[in-house]
């Protein structure tokens, strides 16, 4: 496979709070993740699929306090199972100064 989209923002989740006996993965505090778009290795897929929806809150130029947040690009979240606590983190990259994403199209081979 061939990537030709460049991403703009990375993310960062991290386990605040849970026991890895409590968890079917093992995830426990401390434990983190770090992706722009893929979901990345280890991540428990029913946590993804709602980290997805917060992702794509930042991708399409929103923020998190729509969702209740203080901050703007985190945001706290439990997994689905209720067992353990997440930190999420937007970071942009690839932008300007003033927060504007680079252009988004092929690069030149």
């Amino acid at each position: 496979m061939k990537k030709w989209m460049v991403e703009d923002w990375k993310f960062d989740l991290i386990v605040t709070e849970g026991k890895a006996s409590n968890c079917r993965l093992g995830f426990e505090k401390g434990d983190k993740f770090t992706f722009s778009y893929e979901c990345p290795a280890g991540m428990c897929p029913k946590m993804m699929t709602e980290v997805y929806t917060y992702c794509e809150i930042i991708r399409c130029g929103g923020d998190f306090t729509y969702r209740g947040s203080k901050e703007k690009y985190e945001i706290d979240l439990v997994c689905p199972c209720n067992s353990i606590h997440f930190h999420l983190k937007a970071t942009p990259i690839n932008r300007d100064e003033n927060g504007n994403a680079f252009p988004s199209f092929p690069p030149k081979d």
